[in-house]
C-alpha cells in the first residue's frame, strides 16, 4: 500500500480513489499552463515576487490550481517578505507532507491531498499562533473571493 505524502502506511487516505490521481501526465499538460504544470506536477518553484497573489488582500479561499480543493483561508495569509504567498495554517485534511532533500538540506514539502500537486514548503519561522510559514507557489493556487 502506498500512502499519500505525509500519511502513515495503513492510514486511511480519503482521496485514494480520487479521479485527479488517475490523470496521465499528458492530461495534466493539457489542463494546466506551463508554469502551473511545472510547479504542480514537476515540483518546480516559481520566481520569488512574480505571483499576483502576493498582493491579494480580499477575503476568500485559496484552492489548489490543479483540482480546486480548498487549502487556505485568506485570514491565515501574512506578508512573509519572501516573495511567495505565505500562510500560518491550512485547512485540515487538505495537505500531505513529505521530506525533501533537493537542495541538500531536509525540508518539509507539502502537496494537495487530493491531486498530489506540489504546493510548497513549510518552515518554522511564521507568526503566532502556529509559528509556521506555509510558503506556497502562487502558480499552484487559485483565489476564490468570498
Amino acid at each position: 500500500m502506498v500512502a499519500a505524502p505525509g500519511m502513515a502506511l495503513g492510514a486511511t487516505d480519503p482521496y485514494a480513489a480520487s479521479p485527479w490521481r488517475k490523470l496521465s501526465d499528458a492530461e495534466w499538460r493539457k489542463r494546466l499552463d506551463a508554469g502551473t504544470y511545472n510547479v504542480l506536477r514537476r515540483e518546480g518553484t516559481e520566481l520569488a515576487g512574480t505571483s499576483p497573489l502576493n498582493r491579494e488582500k480580499r477575503r476568500g479561499t485559496y484552492a489548489c490550481a490543479g483540482c480546486a480543493l480548498p487549502l487556505f483561508k485568506s485570514d491565515w495569509k501574512f506578508e512573509s517578505g519572501t516573495g511567495w504567498p505565505s500562510f500560518y495554517t491550512y485547512i485540515k485534511g487538505s495537505l500531505g507532507k513529505k521530506t525533501d532533500h533537493k537542495i541538500g538540506v531536509a525540508r518539509t514539502e507539502y502537496h494537495c491531498a487530493r491531486c498530489l500537486g506540489h504546493q510548497g514548503h513549510v518552515f518554522p519561522d511564521g507568526p503566532r499562533p502556529t509559528g509556521l510559514r506555509y510558503c506556497n507557489n502562487g502558480d499552484a493556487l487559485r483565489f476564490i473571493p468570498t
